[in-house]
């Protein structure tokens, strides 16, 4: 089990997490991006994304083939989807708007056995993904897999010291775009930034990952300089939408800049 935890193994040799969003259901899609190189994780997205529980398993199976690991969004921190995120061979799962001590220490129960947690037995189609017998999965999950806590509210960043000292949190994971709004200031102004670096520092005083989500590769390269140790580089379908406008804009002629690459 342990060879496949791809995030966690290259985090505890502190080596940086890359990754991106995957919003759109099907394994082609995520496999064809993990061809291309260079990541460690990715982002199942059930909360914004056109994902559901019936996707889960086979993208877990192939983020995990294409050398990755699959970390699924859940769409709120309740204690069932958490554990049929689990299930389906998730190495993480990453739940939106912890507002405080309590909620993380929930999520972290939720995402355990007892009697550390109170998660349900039932991890049938964990052994496949991570390619291990369900006895090995049995007695590593509790350690292995990552617990994951967005900090996007305003409660959240005037809690988030005392959230990132709750045991059995791995990563403090912030969400920008909800952050500006939850605390209704300018995105990238002085006090998104403040909030930002707080969460920075409180993350890594407790001895846990900094995280945050990233819409390309440049602010995720500053965002790197900046002390995180986990970014995300860009979102799956507006990648799509993004070159498919670009093609077409060399079709038609309204962009000017010769490109060969899909000659």
């Amino acid at each position: 089990m342990e060879s496949r935890t791809y995030l966690k193994n290259d985090l505890q040799a502190q080596k940086k997490g890359l990754g991106f969003w995957c919003t759109l259901p099907g394994a082609c899609t995520v496999s064809t991006v993990l061809a291309t190189g260079g990541f460690n994780w990715v982002l199942i997205d059930a909360e914004h994304g056109a994902i559901t529980d019936k996707d889960y398993f086979d993208l877990c199976l192939a983020i995990t083939h294409g050398g990755a690991s699959p970390i699924i969004r859940v769409p709120w921190n309740e204690e069932w989807m958490i554990k049929r995120a689990l299930d389906s061979g998730a190495q993480g799962v990453m739940t939106p708007m912890c507002h405080n001590a309590e909620d993380a220490k929930k999520i972290v129960s939720f995402s355990k056995y007892p009697p550390i947690g109170s998660r349900g037995y039932g991890p049938m189609f964990c052994p496949p993904v991570f390619g291990c017998k369900g006895s090995e999965y049995d007695s590593s999950a509790d350690e292995k897999l990552l617990v994951i806590v967005q900090i996007e509210s305003r409660q959240g960043i005037e809690n988030v010291e005392e959230i990132a000292k709750v045991p059995g949190l791995d990563v403090l994971f912030i969400g920008p775009f909800d952050l500006s709004k939850q605390l209704n200031v300018k995105f990238g102004g002085d006090e998104h930034e403040a909030a930002i670096a707080k969460t920075l520092k409180a993350a890594h005083a407790a001895g846990k990952t900094a995280a945050i989500f990233c819409p390309n590769g440049q602010v995720a390269k500053q965002r790197l300089d900046q002390g995180f140790d986990m970014v995300s580089i860009a979102v799956d379908n507006a990648c799509l939408a993004a070159e498919m406008e670009r093609q077409m804009g060399f079709a038609t002629g309204t962009t000017k800049s010769g490109d060969r690459s899909y000659s």
